[in-house]
């Protein structure tokens, strides 16, 4: 039954992934057939990511209100709806109105689900869940670019994504009972454990230094959110401008572009998949270090006028970024307390998708004042102050004790 239940948890953030990789793809085709600016994608993608915003904010009332099972597919159907609506939208503006159930249907159960695995399962359950993001991420731009190579359609590939969505809630829908079982199940397993777990988590709390209350006066959390700001900023960038980089710079074809960002976000996929073996062997701190170094040095390739170097260096930002996201999301209990952790998550999801909400636009506004070709140089920026600020909460949690592996 546990099992079971992770296959579902996995098949949600398939569902959380497919839609993410879309516009960026699709942006080069969709522009001048809706007349629409080029920096207009920046546009969208902030209201998006702004209706994320505030969905993860009250992810917490909404999955007591309703149950993590129900606010999973509610959050599906809703976004198979508007990718529906995309499909079908006849100008701009229509655009603009179905941004806001998109980002809406994401926010709150990716907040949900990310606490929920990062409380009840190890580190490489948390990897692996982000390698299904990843696999969705990886599988929208795939299935754009064919749609656009096969059918010249931008909207056949919105559809299609639109149906696998509402299959996705259908499953949901049959397998909504489990969750109140498997809930059930855990709830028993707790009881059973030894006091002493519960002992542990307190004293981690009383260690973090902080109340649920007042997290951001804890010592690491301001620099840790500044990490998942640029960290989420670097990675909705590549995905939402690669695409009219290699197009607009490098003369690309809208497909073949297409095609490489789907390997950028395939990078992402196979690092994650492999990290969930390492973090058996391998902390999660070691991890995110070597991450963040394999991107900087992605960027640096990209960078480089020399095909095939440049396309190397996009694909080495993806398995870079791969174990960044959900080691910092993971080492939440370990170095901020179990009793804060809740209430930190959300601002976490809260502040990563403010990265996601501003800077992919203000980058979409430099490259309309300059050019589309400083893409590589905003890239290795946003990973070089990423890097310096997770290198801030080690030092800050060395000096209290709390330094993981």
């Amino acid at each position: 039954m546990a099992t079971l239940f992770l296959v579902i948890i996995y098949l949600a953030f398939i569902s959380l992934g497919i839609p993410d990789s879309l516009l960026g793809s699709a942006w080069p085709v969709i522009r001048p057939d809706l007349g629409a600016s080029f920096g207009f994608a920046g546009i969208l993608s902030m209201i998006v990511a702004g209706g994320t915003i505030v969905s993860s904010l009250v992810s917490g009332n909404l999955v007591q209100r309703f149950g993590t099972g129900k606010l999973t597919l509610l959050s599906c159907c809703l976004t198979a709806g508007a990718l529906l609506g995309f499909s079908v939208a006849p100008s701009i503006i229509w655009l603009v109105f179905l941004a806001v159930p998109l980002g809406l249907g994401g926010g709150a159960i990716d907040a949900a689900l990310n606490h929920y695995v990062a409380e009840n399962y190890k580190a490489h359950h948390m990897n692996w869940l982000h390698c299904f993001w990843g696999v969705g991420a990886t599988m929208g731009p795939i299935m754009m670019a064919y749609f656009i190579a096969e059918q010249h359609s931008w909207r056949s590939g919105y559809a299609a994504v639109s149906a696998i969505q509402f299959t996705l809630a259908i499953i949901l829908l049959v397998t909504l009972p489990l969750w109140k079982r498997v809930a059930e199940w855990r709830n028993g397993a707790r009881d059973s454990m030894n006091p002493a777990a519960d002992q542990a988590g307190t004293e981690g709390n009383l260690r973090a230094g902080g109340t649920p209350s007042n997290v951001l006066l804890i010592r690491g959390v301001i620099p840790t959110l500044i990490a998942f700001l640029f960290y989420c900023g670097v990675e909705s960038t590549v995905g939402l401008w690669g695409a009219s980089y290699l197009a607009g710079a490098r003369n690309m074809t809208a497909e073949a572009a297409a095609g490489w960002i789907s390997s950028y976000y395939g990078g992402i996929t196979i690092g994650r998949f492999v990290t969930g073996f390492v973090t058996m062997k391998v902390g999660n701190r070691a991890l995110i270090r070597c991450g963040q170094i394999t991107a900087i040095a992605g960027g640096l390739l990209l960078a480089l006028p020399v095909q095939p170097l440049f396309l190397v260096g996009l694909v080495l930002i993806g398995l870079g970024l791969a174990p960044i996201y959900p080691g910092l999301l993971h080492e939440t209990p370990v170095r901020f307390g179990q009793g804060n952790a809740a209430k930190l998550m959300g601002v976490q999801m809260a502040v990563a998708y403010t990265g996601s909400t501003l800077l992919p636009p203000l980058f979409g506004v430099l490259s309309t004042q300059a050019s589309i070709a400083v893409f590589p140089v905003i890239v290795l920026a946003f990973l070089v102050i990423q890097l310096l600020s997770a290198e801030k909460v080690n030092r800050s949690l060395i000096r209290t004790g709390l330094s993981s592996r």
